[in-house]
């Protein structure tokens, strides 16, 4: 009975090991397809992820103003520190609760994560990266990628400002490529994300222990397009479309 017992404890966790092992694989399977744009620090890409998976609402038209007006309305909430940082170990000074995107940065991403939704195929995502240089050896990271099911938009922040070799032991190094696969997250994610106007923002599903289980989990927002697009002064605001009796020559 002792023996029955043994193996059948042992069967069980040869099995969640491989489990493990096989989520993580299909955790790393991702495609690159297209690149829209690609510069040492900054890329713009079209990639086929199965932690994402597919049957998205691509191509669409989404405009360069709602793209901008989505980028504009992410904010990062950093955890609160008991010590300061001193001034020159800091990231900025910034509060802990912020906009993620400057507005350069959002007047540089805005009209490539347009054109990429207008390119991509229901398989695609598009994923996006900047990498700035702090010291000699140390880059800080902001990477993700975005994709429309629907009305939702889906926005990933894998990375923001992620410093890069990061090891969570003593010892040891992160030789991972950041620009390899951007919705990697390369630190331990600490902060998170909102999104005003709050309204538009679609609450998180938490789901089932096994679904949660079997689902990656990684820092998103979603948030309905046609409320951004409602926001937008009328100047902003895509055509409607509208049926007119055709003109001509009777």
């Amino acid at each position: 009975m002792m023996n029955r017992h043994y193996y059948s404890t042992t069967w069980m966790a040869l099995c969640m090991v491989a489990l493990g092992f096989g989520m993580t694989a299909c955790q790393s399977r991702h495609t690159l397809t297209q690149t829209i744009y690609e510069s040492p620090s900054r890329f713009v890409r079209l990639e086929v992820d199965h932690t994402v998976g597919g049957g998205h609402s691509h191509p669409t038209n989404v405009t360069t103003a709602e793209m901008a007006a989505v980028l504009g309305g992410i904010i990062i909430n950093e955890p609160v520190k008991l010590v300061p940082s001193l001034p020159f170990f800091g990231k900025d000074e910034e509060p802990p609760r912020h906009p993620a995107f400057t507005a350069a940065e959002i007047g540089f991403f805005a009209p490539l994560l347009t054109q990429g939704l207008k390119t991509a195929s229901p398989e695609q995502v598009v994923t996006f990266y900047q990498s700035i240089q702090q010291t000699a050896v140390i880059r800080r990271v902001t990477s993700g990628g975005v994709f429309l099911d629907g009305d939702e938009l889906h926005i990933i922040v894998s990375n923001y400002r992620s410093q890069t070799h990061y090891s969570s032991d003593p010892g040891t190094a992160d030789t991972h490529d950041d620009r390899f696969m951007p919705l990697r997250s390369i630190t331990p994610v600490q902060a998170k994300l909102d999104f005003e106007p709050a309204a538009a923002l679609v609450p998180s599903q938490s789901g089932s222990f096994f679904s949660r289980l079997f689902r990656p989990d990684r820092p998103e927002l979603v948030v309905r397009l046609s409320l951004v697009r409602a926001g937008l002064p009328e100047k902003n605001r895509p055509p409607t479309n509208t049926s007119q009796p055709p003109t001509g020559k009777p």
